[in-house]
Formats: structure tokens, sequence, C-alpha cells
């Protein structure tokens, strides 16, 4: 039983993974570049929907929110109103940090995307305070038992919209205008703008995108986790190893990673819970020894 609440577990916290891992593979797919600072995208999504959460329930900005206060109502006005400022801050990186480098030799953008995230870092630092705020769930903690095995509903709700986002996302990805404007950017951008495709506006919507992603990983694990300025930080390394290994320019892969690293932390911590994170680690290293572009990447071959 104790396997069985592991795989519960890591499913949930794989399904962050997931969701956080497509938005790197989209980005990167289509200007080669992502945004290492994401895990502060990801707290700062959490703190926002909790003052959205009072802004809701109480009329007020200010103050801590009561486990009653977490409605569907307010749920999904935090989650929206997160989403609105999470695509903006998403826009500003991309013209601020980003557009400048699109295209160019070196890895200036890195030192630009990880002094953006620091930056928002602070700021959240500056409103919230470094204190966890835990914020209840519109689905409640009572747990659910099945064969056995005990889940919070939040759990189930975070893997369950997960899977239905990542479903949605790629049949658009292969079925919509913008998807396949998105394919064609990723296979050749000046080709893509032959063919009358605005590359700049696609990885705009990209990085947008990306960002609304971590809008719904950041709410709706700040139930879970608790929400915390420094809790996307580690989430997001994850996140990021997660698309390294199911291979980062294939979109399905990064799913499967993130999902995968999920299962492994858990089950492996399940027994030896000191060890966990040396060897997640340590799988993600054999596993790239062998398969350098990860479990679903093909390596590309070029010729000169």
């Amino acid at each position: 039983m104790e396997i069985l609440q592991a795989i519960f577990s890591g499913l949930a916290v794989g399904s962050v993974y997931a969701l956080i891992a497509f938005g790197f593979s989209i980005t990167y797919t289509t200007t080669k570049t992502f945004n290492f600072g994401q895990g502060a995208f990801l707290a700062i999504a959490g703190l926002i929907g909790v003052n959205a959460v009072l802004l809701y329930s109480q009329g007020r900005l200010t103050g801590l929110p009561a486990v009653s206060d977490m409605s569907w109502g307010a749920f999904l006005f935090a989650l929206a109103i997160s989403i609105v400022v999470l695509s903006v801050l998403g826009y500003l990186l991309y013209v601020t940090a980003i557009q400048h480098f699109v295209g160019e030799q070196g890895l200036s953008w890195v030192m630009s995307t990880i002094g953006f995230g620091i930056l928002v870092q602070n700021i959240a630092l500056m409103i919230w305070g470094p204190a966890p705020i835990a914020l209840g769930s519109p689905l409640g903690d009572d747990v659910i038992f099945i064969l056995g095995a005990g889940v919070r509903p939040q759990e189930i709700f975070v893997f369950c919209v997960t899977l239905v986002l990542m479903m949605v996302f790629d049949w658009a990805l292969h079925a919509t205008k913008f998807g396949k404007a998105v394919r064609a950017v990723a296979f050749s951008k000046s080709t893509a703008s032959l063919m009358g495709i605005n590359a700049n506006a696609v990885a705009i919507g990209v990085f947008v995108l990306s960002s609304a992603l971590a809008a719904v990983a950041g709410v709706m694990i700040a139930p879970i986790a608790t929400a915390s300025v420094f809790v996307g930080t580690l989430l997001a390394l994850k996140a990021f190893s997660a698309a390294i290994l199911g291979g980062l320019e294939n979109p399905r892969g990064c799913i499967f990673g993130g999902f995968l690293i999920g299962l492994m932390e858990s089950t492996i911590g399940l027994f030896y819970s000191n060890l966990r994170e040396i060897a997640v680690f340590a799988v993600i290293i054999v596993v790239l020894y062998f398969r350098p572009a990860g479990l679903l990447g093909k390596v590309q071959v070029e010729k000169v």
C-alpha cells in the first residue's frame, strides 16, 4: 500500500514537472532559449493566488487566508488572475531579456533570464516575505483511500488537470494554425518566415504560454506544498531535468520525463529518503550517458 501511495504522490508532483517541462520544450524548440527564472514565476503564481483568494473571499489583499476561503469560485478567480499576471511577465521577459539575443551567438540570454528571475523573486520577497503561506484546497483535505492507499483530493486534481492540458496542447500543436506555426518555426525559422509566418509573434506566444503554464502549476501545487517565494526553485530545476531526460526537443518526451522523475523520487524516497535527490539525478546522468538526446529525443546530425 505504501508503494501505491508513493505512486499517487509521484504522479501529482510529476504533473507539475510535466507542465513546466513542456514550457521549457516549446520555448527551446522555437527560440533555442528558455526561461531560467521559471522557478520564480512558479513561486509568484502561488503567492498571487493567495492574494486573489483573499480578495475574492474577504474583499482584502492582506492577511492570511482561512481554509474555508478556498471555494471553487476563489480557486478559479486565483487561477485566472495568476495566468493573466504571469502571461504579462512572460511577455516582458521575452521583450527585455530574450528578444535581443535570439539568433545571436553566445549565452547572454542565460544570465539575462536568470537576472530577470532574481529580480522577480526579490520583488516578491519584499511584498510577501520569506514565510510560507498555507492555502486550502477547493476539494477539501479529507484523504481518499484507493485500494488501501491514502491520497489527497488535490493530488488527484493536479494529475487530472495536467493530463487534460497536455492532451489539449498536444492536439493544438498538431491541429491548430498556431500549433503548426510553432512547429514550422521550430523546424526552420528562416523558412517559416519566408512562408509568411511571423516568427517573432510565435516566440512571444510560446513564452506567454510557458509562463501561463507556470501560473497553473503554481496555483495548483500551493495547497500541497504551500505558497512561498522559494518553493519554485527546486521544482523548476527538476522540471528542467525532466525536459532533458525526456528529450528537450520533444514535447511529449518532456511530459513523460516529468511524470518519470516524479515517480522516481517518490518511490526512491519511500525506501531511502535521504538519498532521494542523489538517486534521481544519478539516474538522469546514467540515462543521458547512453541517450544524450533524452529517452524520446532524437540526435540531430548536421551536414557540413
